[in-house]
């Protein structure tokens, strides 16, 4: 839960909302994982595909949360899509970072989870398996002209919305100033 909402926080969830509907633009329909269709896919993913376990690690019997494997974000262009999302247990789900303090991507998220595990000679097993679901799934292989376009629009959407929040707050403290504070 979050406990201090900034205009940064409002802007990773407009970008997070365009990513969205950049996935059922290309899905095609609606992905909604609360209900519908989306739901069903979901479902399906995590119960047929992945046999109700964590797709890194391979645990089961705990609850599985959503993981966008490239990650929904302003860096990294997620798409909300069935091929780019897996179930995952709530310890997978935390990304590790490089020594550069960027996020690893998801696979070599998986060959630390197969690492820190003792399994490390699963890694090619699953990452094979992961592979396999993107293709079924019909993940978008986007071009860099679209993964550049997408990053344009994030960025500057960003941009706009921390602003916005920003300059709201200065119309406010002049609205505050001429008319309640006389």
């Amino acid at each position: 839960m979050t406990n201090y909402n900034t205009g940064s926080d409002a802007a990773n969830t407009a970008v997070r909302s365009f990513l969205t509907k950049v996935g059922e633009h290309y899905l095609g329909r609606s992905f909604n994982t609360g209900s519908g269709k989306g739901k069903e896919d979901w479902l399906r993913i995590r119960d047929a595909v992945f046999e109700g376990k964590c797709a890194y690690c391979y645990i089961s019997g705990v609850d599985l949360q959503i993981e966008h494997m490239v990650m929904f974000n302003r860096t990294e262009f997620g798409l909300h899509h069935p091929g780019n999302t897996v179930p995952v247990c709530k310890p997978c789900n935390n990304r590790k970072k490089d020594q550069n303090k960027k996020y690893l991507n998801w696979q070599d998220h998986l060959r630390e989870v197969c690492s820190d595990s003792g399994n490390e000679s699963k890694f090619d097993e699953r990452k094979k398996k992961i592979l396999s679901h993107i293709k079924n799934e019909k993940y978008p292989d986007l071009t860099q002209e679209e993964r550049h376009a997408i990053r344009v629009v994030s960025e500057k959407l960003y941009e706009s919305i921390k602003n916005q929040v920003e300059s709201s707050l200065e119309l406010y403290k002049d609205l505050d100033s001429a008319f309640v504070k006389k």
